[in-house]
């Protein structure tokens, strides 16, 4: 493990910047407790003249906690449920995924 890697197991870790949340796969019902990242920033989208502005729901992730997420996936984080959207993207070091979430 590189210090960068025990640098995220830490902001990770801390309850400030993550919170607690369990990956469900769509296809083999498997489960696993990880932890997230919430961020929700505005969309914006033009539409001929019109410009259209829409919540939305991203989490990032550790790649070592979360291997494999796929779309369709859910993502549930307390009393909220979340389906991926999208394929998940990871980052230049390819070590967080970034998963665009809808509610369930």
């Amino acid at each position: 493990m590189s210090v960068f890697d025990a640098a995220l197991g830490r902001i990770f870790d801390n309850p400030a910047m993550a919170v607690a949340a369990v990956w469900i796969s769509a296809t083999t019902s498997e489960e696993r407790t990880i932890r997230v990242m919430r961020r929700a920033p505005d969309r914006i989208t033009e539409f001929g003249a019109a410009k259209l502005f829409s919540d939305t729901m991203i989490v990032d992730a550790r790649v070592i906690d979360l291997p494999d997420p796929r779309p369709g996936d859910l993502i549930v984080m307390g009393a909220e449920s979340f389906t991926i959207q999208g394929e998940p993207m990871r980052d230049r070091d390819r070590l967080i995924w970034s998963l665009d979430l809808r509610p369930s």
